[in-house]
């Protein structure tokens, strides 16, 4: 998942930024109001961590000017405002969470994990289909209860297709919340890892998982929830 840092203070940022990384999200930052607030028009983000301290802009302006657009991309605040009408003015202006400096990365990590679920309608961090299981919280992923060894980024992409189960994720769209958009050329990256996926999760003596929608993207779901039929032998091709 793809998300957005507006913070002045350089070593809270990087450090956010940095364990962010480790845990296989894309990471945009930024110091400046004004920059942030172009970027989240500009780019679809799963989540924006927003300081309301800004030299440029007030954050809260910032915050109410992407509701005004009608954004919907998940805000958390991130301030040294703790008093408690200011936190009641950060959620009225919109914010989906609100976390009073100095913080532990443990607890940011927890409520990024919590607004990236519930941005797809899930509230648990569990999420199965069949017999696959991915805990969004232990990172580890199973399937007819054994466990399966993924790369940070091959989880982060089965994440993205589980948390859109059913429904259609398109090559733009992964490259946008998956991959590093300033050091990867797209090319045929996308189908490369779909296809490292597909070897790792998919079982022969089970039904196939991750299906291709030619010249769109793909779909994690059963076979009967996208309305086509599968084909075994095709479950342990590359994409």
């Amino acid at each position: 998942m793809r998300i957005l840092i507006i913070e002045d203070y350089c070593p809270l940022r990087l450090a956010v930024a940095q364990r962010l990384r480790e845990e296989a999200y894309q990471v945009d930052e930024t110091a400046e109001g004004i920059r942030g607030l172009q970027m989240a028009r500009e780019n679809d983000y799963a989540l924006v961590l927003l300081d309301l301290l800004l030299p440029d802009a007030d954050g809260l302006t910032v915050l109410q000017d992407l509701r005004g657009r009608g954004s919907d991309t998940s805000v958390l605040i991130m301030t040294a405002r703790d008093a408690v009408p200011e936190r009641v003015n950060g959620l009225d202006a919109g914010a989906d969470d609100y976390l009073v400096k100095p913080f532990s990365l443990d607890e940011l990590m927890a409520r990024v994990r919590v607004l990236v679920r519930r941005r797809y309608g899930h509230k648990h961090s569990l999420l199965i289909v069949d017999d696959l299981e991915i805990d969004t919280h232990k990172r580890v992923t199973r399937r007819s209860g054994e466990p399966i060894a993924l790369t940070a980024r091959e989880f982060a992409l089965l994440e993205l297709l589980a948390l859109r189960r059913g429904g259609l994720v398109t090559r733009r769209e992964i490259w946008e919340q998956i991959y590093d958009l300033n050091y990867e050329a797209m090319s045929n990256v996308v189908d490369v890892y779909i296809a490292h996926l597909r070897k790792k999760i998919e079982r022969p003596d089970r039904p196939r998982l991750i299906h291709t929608r030619r010249g769109e993207g793909y779909v994690l779901a059963l076979p009967q929830e996208t309305g086509r039929a599968a084909a075994a032998p095709e479950a342990l091709m590359p994409a």
